[in-house]
C-alpha cells in the first residue's frame, strides 16, 4: 500500500513505523505536520496520493475534509476509551502496571475514533516515560499498526466503535506542572523518584535550586547518603544528589527555565548547568550510567547516558572504563547490553553550551575517537555491541567497530551524519564499507534514513537480532555472550580477527582513516558559517520547522529507487 505518516515530529515511534512498513514493502512518505499549517499536509496528501494516513505521533488534529476522504489512523499511547494529550503520564503517576496502544480512527471527537486495532503492554516498575515511550509503547504500537495496515489493505474488516468496547480508560487533561510539583520536605524519595521519571525527557519538573528555577530531569535512588529535605549533597559524574524526606536522589540533568523574550534553556548535566551557582559538594564515585559486571568468560560493561548523547567527559569516563575491562581475563566482552539507548554520538547539548562551540566539538569527537579506536583495535578477545535502544551517527559507528553487533528486534539505526552538516569520524570510513560495502554506505550516509533491525541485519550492519521484550534483553545478551564464549573456535575467530585488522592497516592505516575524517570535521567546526552551527542551535533549541525536510521530500523518488534494485 501506499502510506503517508503524518506526524509533529521524525521521533523514535515514527522512525520505528516508518522501518517497519518499509520492510514489509510498503511505499510510505513522511509529512511533518507544522499546525497550524494545513495546506503543507493537503499538498502531501495530493502529491502522495496515499491509500492510507497513518499519525504515529500526532499532536494537532487533521483537518476534517482530510479525515472525511481518506482513512486515517491514529496511534493513541493509551488502552482502549483512554483520551487525553498526556496518556502516559497519567499511567506513571498512578502506577499502571498494564497499559495499551490502540489505533483508531481519526473523526471531530479526539481519540474517540472507531478502533482497528488494541495491543496490551506491560508497564515495568520504575520505568522512565521515555524509555516507556521507547520499549514497551513502541513494541505494542508496532503490533497495532501492523494489524491495523493489514485490517485496511484486507478491506472487509469493519473497526468497531468504541462504544461497544469494554473500555479500561478515561478522558483525562493535560498533565502540568501542579501535578508534578515535588514538596522535598514532605514527599518521600519513591514519590519524588515517581515525578523525576514521569517527566525524564519532557517537560521536565519545574523546581528551585540554588536559587534558580530549572527543570529537573530524571532521577536514580541514593543508597547511603543522607540530609536535610531538598539540600544538595554531592556530586557524581555531573549529576547531583538531593535530599528527600527519608532519603535522597540523583538528578542527572536540568534545563534553566525560559525568561520572557529569551531562548529555550538547554538540558545539562546538572553540575554543568548549576555552574557557579553549584555549592562545595563531596565527589562521589561514578555511578549507575557506567558499570561493569563479570560471568566467567564473559565481561558486560553497561552504559547508560540520558538521551544516548555522550560528552568529552563521558567519552573519555567510558574509555577509562574499556580499559580497565580489557585487563580482566574474559575472552568476550560486550558494550551496552541494557535497554533504551545505546548510542547518539557527542553530546550536542553540551556542545551548545560551551563557552566555545567548535573547541568542545573537536574535543568531544577526539574523545569519541579514541573510544571507538580503542574497541576497534582489540584483539585478545572478542567484542560484541549489545543494543537494547537506538544508535546513531557516532553512537551507531561506536557500535560497528565491534566484532560483533547484536539489537534487539525493535532498535533503529541512523548511520548517518548528514542532517547535523557533518562528515562524521569515529572510523566510519573503515568500519562501514568494511560491513555493508561501498555502495551502500554511501546511500545510507547520504539518504539519512533510519534502518530497523530486519533491514539491518540484511544489509549487514547487524549480525544477531535479539527477540526480546526491553526488560528482558540484557539476561538474553549475557546468555548468548556466554554461549559464544564457550563455542571451540573462539581462539580461532579472535586471532583471524587480529590477522585481518593488520591486513587493512597494510592497505590503510587507521590512523589515516582518522587524519582524513577529521580534517574534514576540524573545517566544518571552525568555520562559523557552516550549516552544522545552525542546525546544531535549531536541534538544541528546539526550534520549529518551518517545512517538511528535504530527505523527507525525497521519500517517494528513493522508495521508487530501492524497489527497483
Amino acid at each position: 500500500m501506499r502510506i503517508l505518516l503524518v506526524a509533529s515530529a521524525f521521533n523514535s515511534l515514527t522512525q520505528r513505523v516508518f522501518v517497519e512498513l518499509r520492510d514489509r514493502g510498503h511505499l510510505v512518505g513522511v509529512q511533518l505536520a507544522q499546525a497550524p499549517d494545513d495546506d503543507a499536509l493537503r499538498a502531501a496528501v495530493r502529491r502522495h496520493a496515499p491509500d492510507l494516513i497513518l499519525a504515529p505521533m500526532l499532536k494537532s488534529a487533521i483537518p476534517a475534509d482530510l479525515w472525511s476522504a481518506h482513512t486515517c489512523l491514529i496511534v493513541h499511547p493509551g488502552p482502549i476509551g483512554d483520551r487525553g494529550p498526556s496518556s502516559l503520564d497519567w499511567a506513571l503517576h498512578e502506577g499502571a502496571r498494564q497499559w495499551g496502544v490502540t489505533v483508531l480512527q481519526a473523526d471531530a471527537v479526539m481519540d474517540g475514533g472507531d478502533v482497528w486495532a488494541t495491543e496490551p503492554c506491560t508497564v515495568p516498575a520504575g520505568v522512565a516515560k521515555s524509555d516507556l515511550y521507547r520499549g514497551e509503547i513502541s513494541d505494542a504500537a508496532v503490533r497495532a499498526v501492523l494489524l491495523a495496515v493489514d485490517r485496511v489493505a484486507g478491506g472487509t474488516y469493519v473497526p468497531q466503535r468504541q462504544a461497544d468496547l469494554a473500555a479500561v480508560g478515561r478522558t483525562r487533561p493535560y498533565f502540568d506542572q501542579s501535578l508534578r510539583r515535588i514538596d522535598w520536605q514532605r514527599d518521600s524519595t519513591a514519590q519524588v523518584l515517581r515525578a523525576l521519571r514521569g517527566a525524564d525527557s519532557q517537560p521536565g519538573v519545574a523546581d528551585e535550586l540554588c536559587g534558580a528555577e530549572w527543570f529537573l530531569h530524571g532521577g536514580h535512588p541514593e543508597g547511603q547518603l543522607r540530609g536535610r529535605p531538598g539540600e544538595l549533597l554531592a556530586t557524581r559524574a555531573g549529576a547531583v544528589c538531593r535530599a528527600t524526606a527519608d532519603g535522597a536522589v540523583w538528578i542527572p540533568e536540568l534545563r534553566a527555565r525560559r525568561r520572557p523574550g529569551g531562548p529555550p534553556g538547554v538540558k545539562l548535566p546538572a553540575a554543568t548547568a548549576l555552574g557557579a551557582l553549584l555549592p562545595e559538594l563531596p565527589e562521589t564515585a561514578d555511578g549507575p550510567d557506567i558499570a561493569y559486571r563479570e560471568d566467567g568468560p564473559v565481561g558486560v560493561l553497561r552504559f547508560a547516558f540520558p538521551g544516548g548523547a555522550m560528552s568529552t567527559d563521558q567519552c573519555r569516563r567510558l574509555l577509562a572504563a574499556y580499559r580497565l575491562a580489557c585487563t580482566r581475563p574474559t575472552s568476550v566482552l560486550v558494550l551496552g547490553g541494557d535497554r533504551d539507548f545505546f548510542s547518539n554520538g557527542i553530546h550536542l547539548n553540551v556542545i551548545e553550551a560551551a563557552d566555545d562551540p567548535a573547541e568542545e566539538s573537536w574535543a568531544n569527537i577526539q574523545a569519541m575517537d579514541d573510544l571507538v579506536e580503542a574497541v576497534l583495535t582489540t584483539t585478545d578477545r572478542l567484542t560484541v555491541a549489545a543494543l537494547g535502544g537506538n544508535a546513531a551517527a557516532g553512537g551507531a559507528m561506536l557500535a560497528l567497530a565491534a566484532d560483533e553487533v547484536w539489537c534487539r528486534s525493535g532498535v533503529v539505526l541512523n548511520p548517518h551524519y548528514r542532517l547535523m552538516g557533518l562528515y562524521g569520524s569515529e572510523y566510519w570510513t573503515y568500519t562501514l564499507p568494511r560491513r555493508v560495502g561501498t555502495g551502500a554506505a554511501r546511500r545510507l550516509t547520504e539518504e539519512a534514513l533510519p534502518v530497523g533491525a530486519t533491514g539491518a541485519q540484511h544489509l549487514g550492519l547487524v549480525d544477531r537480532i535479539v527477540e526480546s521484550a526491553p526488560a528482558d534483553f540484557a539476561a538474553d545478551v549475557r546468555s548468548l555472550a556466554a554461549r559464544l564464549a564457550a563455542l571451540p573456535a573462539l581462539q580461532e575467530r579472535i586471532a583471524a580477527k587480529k590477522a585481518r585488522l593488520e591486513r587493512d592497516a597494510a592497505l590503510k592505516p587507521l590512523a589515516a582513516h582518522r587524519e582524513e575524517e577529521l580534517a574534514r570535521m576540524h573545517a566544518i567546526f571552525f568555520d562559523p558559517q557552516a550549516p552544522y552551527h545552525a542546525l546544531r542551535r535549531a536541534f538544541v533549541r528546539k526550534h520549529p520547522l518551518t517545512r517538511n525536510p528535504d530527505h523527507l521530500d525525497a521519500l517517494p523518488r528513493t522508495l521508487v529507487r530501492s524497489a527497483s534494485r
